[in-house]
């Protein structure tokens, strides 16, 4: 089905459910500035074994681009135990742009990811009593960049009733009336952690005779994220710097009769679908499974899929500096703006703490092909 015209744009207001990227960049547009690799604080000691490996993912989907043919050729044959053989690859392949605000500011928000294990069953019984579910037959996709090309990315979600477009469920309808009975694909024992399932967009489930099942995003409602941390700061139930999942966990169990309220407070729902056992980690949003500690998801209207990207940060609830090379191959509903990352730890108990207490500032290098730039309207030298 087709929408054209200013209607296009007029559902997508109205209605909620274009898959977009809300919260625009800055009015100005970012800034990338030209920097020397001495520019990157702790480079020359930073260790780029794992993040060879993280790019040599991403190769398999931009070795085909004409930029990237020499540079996933060569990455393909290099040692990664030779320290100044990667260092002299990235320094020889690469340019680094420095990431700044429109305001001219070098820093932004570095949140964390991670695949979560939860515990399920194939049928419905009294401990598994909540489903995961696959992609609703009624959910409409209409992909605008067929009609527009200057509004790739954007997508309307809906639904049809009559002769109309209007919006699909959104998490309280799905979870009350209107769930795509038929769709489940598993059952889990845990509500808040099928909703953090929902927020990290793949995890695992394990079975009762052991197996384990891998979820990844399969779509969404159409509905832009909302953050049940910031309503718990916005209910005087937490403070900001209090809130991380394990906070809004414990919050859950402390108040059984008023999760389902809080949940539903983000109206974004997210459908999964089994991934394939051989599969050894989460895909991102590029395609390619993604390294834990290495990948990170952004905001693609400022970094292109696939760009290594400098990041000077710090660990998780503390100031211990952390400089590390990552690959830009994932986004997500919350990481929107110019210096904004989200740091996939990987699969686990341990990547879970660590990416449920990471709200850190960070600053951004974004290593651009020789040759190729940033668009000119967003350079700055």
């Amino acid at each position: 089905m087709r929408v054209t015209g200013w209607l296009v744009m007029v559902v997508c207001l109205m209605l909620a459910a274009c898959s977009v990227h809300h919260g625009a960049v800055e009015e100005q547009g970012p800034l990338f500035v030209k920097k020397s690799w001495h520019a990157l604080p702790g480079w020359r000691s930073a260790e780029l074994a794992n993040s060879l490996k993280a790019l040599r993912q991403g190769c398999t989907a931009l070795a085909k681009k004409e930029a990237w043919q020499q540079i996933c050729a060569e990455a393909s044959l290099l040692d990664v135990d030779n320290s100044d053989g990667l260092h002299h690859f990235f320094e020889n392949h690469f340019t680094p742009y420095q990431l700044r605000n429109g305001d001219g500011s070098a820093e932004g928000l570095i949140t964390g990811y991670y695949e979560p294990l939860l515990y399920g069953s194939r049928e419905k019984t009294k401990r598994f009593r909540y489903p995961v579910f696959g992609v609703p037959d009624d959910l409409l996709v209409v992909d605008l960049s067929e009609l527009y090309p200057q509004l790739k990315g954007m997508r309307l979600r809906g639904r049809i009733e009559g002769r109309r477009i209007v919006p699909y469920y959104d998490r309280a309808g799905i979870d009350a009336d209107h769930a795509p009975r038929g769709k489940e694909i598993l059952w889990v024992d845990d509500q808040i952690g099928l909703f953090f399932l929902q927020v990290q967009g793949s995890g695992r489930v394990e079975l009762p005779d052991g197996s384990i099942v891998k979820l990844g995003y399969a779509d969404q409602n159409g509905y832009p994220y909302a953050s049940i941390g910031k309503r718990l700061v916005e209910m005087g139930e937490l403070t900001l710097e209090q809130v991380t999942l394990q906070s809004i966990r414990q919050w859950g169990l402390d108040h059984p009769d008023r999760l389902s309220s809080l949940l539903n407070s983000n109206p974004s729902y997210v459908f999964f679908r089994e991934m394939p056992d051989t599969q050894q980690s989460a895909v991102g949003a590029m395609g390619v499974p993604l390294t834990g500690g290495y990948s990170m998801a952004v905001d693609r209207r400022v970094i292109p899929m696939g760009m290594p990207v400098f990041l000077a940060t710090t660990w998780p609830g503390s100031d211990k500096p952390l400089n590390r090379l990552m690959l830009a191959q994932d986004t997500g509903g919350a990481i929107k703006g110019t210096i904004r990352g989200d740091f996939f730890w990987g699969f686990g108990a341990e990547a879970g703490r660590e990416a449920g207490s990471m709200k850190q500032q960070g600053r951004m290098w974004v290593l651009f092909p020789n040759g190729e730039k940033p668009a000119v309207n967003k350079v700055s030298g």
